[in-house]
């Protein structure tokens, strides 16, 4: 069917839209092809890379963990260029598919090279074709939506989100059991199969989706309008907060796998392996979205008016509050003690909780305030302050890394330091949300088009 054939603007129903289910099931396959592989890659870089021969050739810890940062950050720093892709030449759905297939032979590098070349040959195909579809799923979800039907649009976003954490969790159990067991080549192929059924499943909605056709040379009049400009300026100051959030989060998959290691393990009868805690994070999220959106949100409102900004402010405060519990556990490593893995995940339940309010609230909110011709831009610079927040705490272990491979901010000061950091954000963040002005941008209907 040629692309005139397909809708371009959704309809005026109040209904939900037919190409949801296969966002949904696109999503839910391809986050687990991602999480799975990213779940395993500090442990796969200190105890299974090997060089060009077969011999082990491991990182140092410290290591390991810039490496992690920095392929992390450039995951989303590519997608301005998966957005220019998609809002000058391709449209979204063409932009995805393509780059779905680098993204399967980004994984195939993985699973069948255990050297630093395969990694970081499998990494860089990775980052390109995660990265450049990020903006576009996330935007192409909002495209399905117009006047009718965008009462919807906050509940679908719950959905997206609850799709990638069930992705994310089952794939945080397997696949470290996978390396575990099985070694790399397993651990790894496994999420790259996931992938190509991702963009199989992708595929299949292909006739049921709005496809929003590319604004070519008029995206940028549109993005250089002063509407378009005053949008990425307001929310480039939101999401230099967000930034920091990124900064401590995403050190789930790198500082906290190392710090598990150094635990007590054993929890109702099951020794967990270091990198599986992390299933923790989007098992929570799965529980946490309903009881946000069912009791505690309709709860608050009945004493005061509940804002996305109000949101985003409460979870940059709790998210300071779970990196003082991994100093307070640092300190009883340093003292020679063997703490339950229980204290971790309490600081997982607060570290989430805090997830919930900032980031499901931010991609929601991100698109409402994004002007139509400019949602998949203002996704990318949403993404771009995941790349940011990355790079804040590569740069940090830069810093701080000996020669030896040993740190200089070391345990409980290396946790005091970040939760610090994100404290003082937060109370930076009250003054900007109390005076943002706020925009909606929801797209236009059939009829109105």
């Amino acid at each position: 069917m040629s692309r005139l054939a397909y809708r371009t603007a959704p309809g005026t129903g109040s209904e939900m839209p037919t190409g949801i289910p296969h966002i949904i099931g696109n999503e839910a396959a391809e986050r687990f092809s991602y999480y799975g592989m990213r779940a395993v890659l500090v442990v796969f870089m200190t105890q299974y890379l090997r060089d060009s021969a077969g011999e082990l050739a491991t990182l140092s810890e410290a290591d390991a963990t810039v490496y992690f940062h920095n392929f992390s950050s450039a995951v989303y720093f590519t997608p301005i260029f998966g957005a220019l892709l998609a809002d000058l030449l391709l449209g979204k759905y063409k932009t995805i598919i393509s780059l779905s297939i680098v993204y399967c032979l980004g994984h195939v590098a993985l699973a069948l090279d255990d050297s630093l070349t395969g990694l970081t040959l499998g990494l860089t195909l990775i980052a390109i074709g995660a990265g450049g579809i990020k903006p576009c799923v996330s935007a192409h979800v909002g495209d399905q939506f117009g006047d009718g039907n965008a009462t919807l649009l906050p509940r679908v976003y719950s959905y997206f989100y609850f799709s990638i954490n069930f992705g994310a969790f089952v794939s945080m159990l397997l696949t470290p059991w996978l390396l575990d067991y099985f070694g790399p080549h397993a651990a790894f192929g496994l999420p790259g199969f996931l992938m190509m059924v991702a963009t199989w499943v992708f595929w299949l909605g292909r006739r049921r989706f709005i496809h929003v056709p590319p604004r070519g040379g008029a995206f940028f009049k549109e993005a250089f309008s002063r509407e378009g400009v005053d949008a990425m300026l307001r929310l480039s100051v939101i999401y230099v907060f967000f930034a920091i959030f990124w900064s401590l989060f995403d050190q789930t998959g790198s500082t906290w796998v190392l710090q598990a290691q150094k635990m007590d393990r054993v929890l109702f009868g099951v020794e967990w392996l270091p990198s599986q805690i992390q299933a923790l994070n989007p098992l929570l999220i799965m529980l946490l979205i309903p009881l946000y959106n069912f009791v505690l949100y309709p709860a608050a409102e009945r004493f005061t008016r509940i804002t996305p900004l109000g949101k985003i402010s409460v979870g940059l405060f709790i998210t300071a509050g779970s990196f003082f519990i991994c100093a307070l556990i640092e300190s009883w490593i340093s003292a020679g003690h063997a703490p339950s893995i229980a204290w971790q995940w309490f600081a997982y339940v607060i570290i989430t909780g805090a997830e919930v309010l900032v980031s499901v609230t931010g991609l929601e909110f991100s698109y409402t305030q994004a002007p139509r011709a400019m949602k998949s831009m203002i996704m990318s610079l949403y993404l771009m302050s995941v790349s940011l927040g990355n790079q804040v705490t590569a740069i940090v272990n830069r810093v701080i890394s000996n020669a030896d491979g040993t740190s200089s901010l070391e345990g409980t000061t290396y946790f005091l330091f970040f939760g610090g950091l994100m404290l003082v954000a937060a109370i930076l963040f009250v003054p900007v949300a109390l005076k943002f002005p706020v925009r909606s941008y929801i797209q236009e209907s059939e009829e109105a088009a």
